[in-house]
């Protein structure tokens, strides 16, 4: 595996691609997304328990829609089962995935306690236990969850550059969890020209994209319009978003000659 250096544009091209690549099955794509939200929402409807798994799943189940970015963009429908695509493979594969679902799971654990520093345990609260106790931690909860979150933002930005390629390259490259997370975030800071464009890029779609859907609104004088518009564009953005995180994977790193030789099993 080889680290590319790209320019900062890239980071442009990236989220162009990704837009190409949505249009080019936009319901499969969304319907996709939709299902990786749904199944992860399911799963937190059990107290604590399920808030864990669904954190272990996260870089198997962001591995399928990073594998289902790529077969659209090869001119192929990605199908449902595409999001298990970490989980179809031989066992040799897939446990390397799940080492990395339980890292991240308690790398993320330690770092919601930590925002009881700022915020008294509110935000943890509301994660694992889905919000406040009662009428009156929830008063107190808007006076300090905000800090809370902040931390948490903060302290979660290094572990996400760390998770951002990781599971790609342990699944497509063969590399072992613990490395991947190293390569992932040298990828990122080697490249972070690209990264910080490539964010300031998508921001400024959403932005335009919120500003439509408000004129829109003011102009039917609906407020159902701006609600029921802001879900959908939000829904159809964060689908093209993770069909960008695919490219920025395929030209941040490639593949040695000697290991494109090897014979696949």
């Amino acid at each position: 595996m080889k680290l590319k250096i790209v320019s900062a544009r890239t980071g442009i091209v990236w989220v162009r691609l990704g837009i190409q690549v949505f249009f080019k099955q936009p319901l499969a794509l969304t319907g996709l997304f939709f299902l990786f939200m749904a199944t992860l929402s399911v799963l937190n409807l059990v107290p604590i328990l399920g808030s864990v798994v669904s954190l272990m799943l996260l870089p198997t189940l962001g591995l399928g829609l990073m594998a289902a970015a790529q077969r659209a963009s090869q001119g192929s429908f990605p199908m449902p089962t595409v999001l298990l695509t970490g989980l179809r493979g031989p066992q040799a594969s897939t446990k390397p995935l799940l080492v990395l679902g339980l890292i991240y799971t308690f790398w993320f654990c330690v770092i919601v306690a930590l925002t009881a520093l700022a915020d008294g345990g509110e935000f943890a609260r509301m994660f694992f236990l889905h919000g406040p106790q009662d009428e009156a931690a929830g008063s107190a909860a808007g006076m300090e969850l905000p800090r809370g979150i902040f931390l948490f933002m903060l302290l979660h930005l290094p572990l996400s550059l760390a998770f951002w390629h990781a599971p790609a390259l342990t699944h497509w490259h063969g590399i072992a969890p613990v490395k991947s997370l190293f390569f992932s975030l040298v990828g990122c800071w080697r490249n972070k020209g690209a990264y910080v464009v490539f964010g300031l890029a998508w921001f400024a779609v959403v932005m335009a994209e919120g500003i439509v859907v408000q004129i829109l609104a003011l102009l039917l004088n609906s407020s159902e319009v701006l609600v029921m518009g802001t879900y959908a564009v939000s829904l159809l953005t964060t689908s093209m978003f993770m069909c960008s995180v695919y490219f920025s994977f395929r030209d941040s790193f490639e593949a040695d000659e000697t290991l494109e030789e090897l014979p696949k099993p």
